[in-house]
């Protein structure tokens, strides 16, 4: 693989630790950030990033590691790709701001007539481009509310959906994403879900206590919106069980409340389809996108049932930066690469080769309670031997040997002991199978 950035040396796809972790040029900025930047915006690991391409981040100390987390999910089809870096290069030499509130634009209008082509639905579509995953689910329940008139919002419990203020009150877990940033928007309630490893409920048990819940605890008749993860992202990817999505989306077909699938972590090819509404046959009025969508810019969208979307009275849907152009150009780029590399089958491929090997963590450390997830979105979740009983310092274990040794995790869930799996498609068999044989030294060590 070549590099993107002319005259310096390509990055060979490939782990390599040269010094220790963190080296003493992270060293030296992080006590140069820990004078400028607050406490609040923390780092899972103090190593600065000079450079990146494909499935491998290198560090200012000219460590390479094998990067599993993508930016939690971001760049999706590999770092520095050719294709994104030549498109927002191109813009970036034509014009980098206009606002197409005030004078439009073509990638604008490009980026929604995709998005209406491979998002779930046979019907017409519109979309509003925006900056962050955040604010997209914030127009989402703006939309919704104008179309019903009603002003309740529902979500599952373990969801994320943002750091902003409704977002907050929609996300589940407090710490730290909450603990004292309150109060928080009204009028949002959270139902039990469908996490099959933990409640031992079928899709259609599952989806009957939701619903009995809604309707006794809220009423349907006071509800907007559900907004749902088809795969939950932060609450640990968890996959619900089969057929729990389809009846609450019946549901709200029958009771006229908007349902909304967030997709901002599991959509743009990360499953294996564009869009992991689709491994379930569900058709949502709103589909919510962001992270992989531009290959790395900063870009996010509602697409829905286009008389949903035309709710909202002119000048009511916006942003100074929604759909920058040069954002705008990239996201183009990923689906033209999606479509033209076949990078769905990436997806699939990768799951292929994670998923059994995840599987054989687990039949040897009783440690690892589960394994799940869809193509290249999987997680593993780890429990105190023998219980159900969750073991976040596992977690925070496995991780911190596995930086040690060129390996970038993440981690998740409610109780903070999940490790999820989010490699760019770009990165190849031997880079997975080496990265599970770090973890594979980690909770051996445990």
């Amino acid at each position: 693989m070549t590099d993107t950035l002319a005259g310096r040396p390509p990055i060979a796809q490939e782990r390599r630790i040269v010094t220790a972790i963190p080296g003493p040029r992270s060293q030296e900025l992080e006590a140069r950030r820990r004078a400028v930047v607050p406490v609040g915006v923390s780092s899972a690991l103090p190593v600065y990033i000079d450079r990146a391409h494909g499935a491998i981040v290198v560090d200012v100390d000219g460590n390479q590691f094998i990067d599993l987390g993508a930016g939690i999910g971001v760049t999706t089809i590999g770092h520095t790709d050719a294709a994104v870096v030549a498109a927002a290069s191109s813009q970036l030499a034509d014009f980098t701001h206009v606002m197409f509130t005030v004078t439009p634009y073509e990638s604008y209008v490009r980026v929604a007539e995709l998005l209406a082509e491979h998002t779930p639905g046979d019907f017409a579509k519109k979309t509003v481009l925006l900056n962050s995953g955040a604010e997209a689910v914030e127009n989402a329940v703006k939309i919704a509310r104008k179309h019903t008139g009603r002003p309740g919002v529902a979500v599952l419990e373990h969801s994320y959906h943002g750091r902003t203020n409704l977002t907050m009150a929609m996300t589940h877990k407090a710490m730290p994403y909450k603990l004292g940033f309150g109060p928080f928007a009204p009028d949002v309630h959270h139902a039990p879900g469908s996490y099959p490893f933990r409640d031992g409920l079928s899709g259609a048990e599952a989806a009957a206590r939701t619903i009995a819940w809604l309707e006794k605890t809220v009423g349907a008749a006071d509800l907007a919106c559900l907004v749902v993860e088809p795969i939950q992202g932060e609450g640990g990817f968890v996959v619900p069980a089969d057929g729990y999505l389809l009846a609450l989306q019946e549901w709200c077909a029958a009771t006229g409340v908007v349902f909304v699938a967030d997709e901002i972590q599991s959509g743009m090819a990360r499953t294996g389809r564009y869009f992991a509404s689709e491994h379930s046959g569900l058709v949502p009025d709103l589909v919510l996108s962001a992270k992989g969508i531009a290959g790395g810019l900063p870009l996010a969208a509602v697409t829905g049932r286009a008389e949903i979307m035309d709710a909202s009275h002119p000048g009511g849907l916006g942003g100074t930066f929604a759909g920058n152009p040069v954002a705008a150009a990239a996201a183009v780029a990923v689906f033209d690469s999606i479509r033209s590399r076949g990078l769905l089958a990436e997806g699939a491929r990768i799951e292929g080769v994670l998923r059994p090997a995840l599987l054989g963590l687990q039949r040897r450390f009783d440690r690892v309670g589960d394994v799940r997830g869809l193509g290249a979105m999987l997680a593993m979740e780890l429990v105190t031997p023998g219980t159900f009983e969750p073991d976040p310092a596992a977690v925070t274990a496995v991780t911190a040997y596995a930086a040690q040794h060129g390996v970038l995790l993440l981690n998740a869930g409610t109780w903070g002991n999940v490790i999820r799996f989010l490699p760019s498609l770009a990165i190849g068999d031997e880079l997975l199978i080496e990265a599970v044989g770090v973890i594979e030294e980690a909770l051996a060590a445990l």
